[in-house]
């Protein structure tokens, strides 16, 4: 009777210690795929990513454009009135 119950209790740890360690396992695998994915991302935001100096850059001359325009339609509309 005391070796059945032992042999149970045995058989039933070895069967909860397999569940956890094949969802630890599990876990773990899923984690490091997460961890890919967010590396990948973190490269693509890196090769993607624009400097503040060249945006600056970029804007300034923007800016210039819109000035020059400003000042060709404020000479049109002060010709025209």
């Amino acid at each position: 009777m005391i070796e059945a119950i032992v042999t149970g209790a045995i058989t039933l740890f070895l069967g909860i210690g397999g569940g956890v360690i094949s969802v630890n396992s599990r876990s773990t695998m899923r984690m490091d795929l997460i961890d890919k994915r967010i590396d990948d991302i973190e490269l693509r935001l890196a090769e993607k990513y624009v400097p503040r100096q060249e945006l600056t850059v970029v804007l300034q001359k923007m800016e210039d454009h819109m000035i020059r325009i400003e000042s060709k339609l404020d000479q049109i509309a002060l010709r025209n009135n």
